[in-house]
């Protein structure tokens, strides 16, 4: 479904600077939230002291930064019901970029998803937005989908990488693409249009992180592994990882400092920590408490530097934290329940995609000591 092109580009990537519309706002928190969060009787029980994370909340088509206690500090996007290049439509992802910038990437909405375009709509953005709610830069136009220049189909993930590069996962392209600040594409694996399985074709990719090795690490999802490449033209597979074929909807992967990789087993409903040698050595399940949506298909899971796991569990509504042992040491939002509250998300999200401590995990697995002085996410 084509529906109106966000008029013009957006401006160049460059810190600070303003451009289109958008929409954000400062929200009174909440003085007394409820749900999930103070059910451990701490104030702080995954000890994220004062540091705020960022979600990617899908179906309510926006992006909120929240304080450890879930308050809502600012947002991008008009919420559920608006289908506007205002807002950001079926939001997949989210990063912080220094302290002012957001890169986010915007899917649409599959039919039956949003009343005003019951047979789905398109939004195919990845966007940079400042504090203030303005479109700083874009690849890709609202409504349109291509693969041509400057058109994406289904762009579920973007990482900002060190050469003020966007790497963009463009899903039903059936490619990773690297694009420059000018919007010049200068590096891609997958063969675009060609959902494969092969050494040099992917199958509805969705995601890619930059790795400490110069390496990219893919979850190329239907394939059911992640597999790292080189950063070349043209590239090869160096490894692959499918827990040993048991990998079904590979959403996310990232390499932890132990050199283990972190993979979002999405179909399974589990996140799994495979060794170098593809063997599992920690597993999470997030369908096995009472009321658990059956499928909830969780899309992200992230370490944290305190050793956590903080986790996109979508169809159950909810974002949370878990220790090694797998407790839950904090949700937001309220299991398998979708909904909308402007002051916080303790009890409503509706299909969170993505999650990240802002300063924490930067798309860069382990983290750069560069991203880390900006206070990259």
């Amino acid at each position: 479904m084509r529906l109106s092109v966000l008029p013009a580009t957006c401006g160049l990537l460059a810190l600070g600077l303003a451009g289109c519309g958008g929409d954000s706002h400062m929200p009174t928190a909440s003085k007394n939230p409820t749900g999930s969060y103070n059910r451990e009787g701490s104030a702080d029980p995954a000890g994220l002291g004062r540091q705020h994370i960022l979600i990617a909340d899908q179906f309510n088509n926006r992006v909120v930064e929240i304080t450890a206690s879930g308050e809502i500090v600012w947002h991008f996007g008009r919420g559920p019901n608006d289908i506007s290049p205002r807002s950001i439509v079926g939001v997949n992802d989210a990063e912080r970029i220094g302290d002012d910038l957001t890169l986010m990437a915007g899917t649409g909405a599959p039919p039956g998803t949003e009343p005003l375009c019951p047979n789905g709509c398109a939004d195919n953005r990845v966007m940079i937005v400042n504090r203030d709610g303005h479109i700083v830069w874009q690849y890709g136009h609202f409504g349109a989908t291509g693969s041509g220049p400057d058109t994406l189909n289904t762009p579920v993930q973007a990482t900002y990488l060190p050469n003020r590069h966007v790497l963009i996962s463009d899903q039903a392209n059936a490619r990773i693409i690297e694009v420059t600040s000018s919007k010049k594409i200068v590096w891609q694996f997958g063969i675009t249009g060609n959902n494969a399985l092969g050494p040099n074709t992917l199958n509805q990719p969705n995601a890619a992180e930059l790795l400490e090795n110069g390496h990219i690490l893919i979850s190329d999802l239907n394939n059911n592994r992640a597999i790292e490449v080189t950063h070349t033209t043209p590239s090869s597979i160096v490894r692959t990882f499918t827990a040993h074929g048991t990998l079904s909807g590979v959403a996310f992967a990232s390499r932890l400092t132990d050199g283990h990789t972190l993979i979002t087993d999405s179909n399974n409903n589990r996140i799994v920590e495979v060794d170098a040698g593809d063997n599992i050595v920690w597993q999470y399940g997030t369908n096995t408490q009472a009321n658990s949506n059956a499928n909830p298909l969780p899309t992200r899971a992230v370490r944290l530097r305190n050793g956590t796991t903080l986790i996109s569990d979508q169809f159950n509504d909810r974002v949370l934290i878990v220790d090694k042992t797998g407790k839950t040491l904090v949700q937001y939002g309220t299991l398998n329940v979708p909904g909308y509250n402007t002051d916080n998300v303790n009890t409503q999200m509706n299909a969170p995609y993505d999650a990240k401590v802002i300063g924490d995990f930067t798309g860069l697995t382990p983290p750069s000591p560069d991203h880390d002085r900006d206070g990259d996410n």
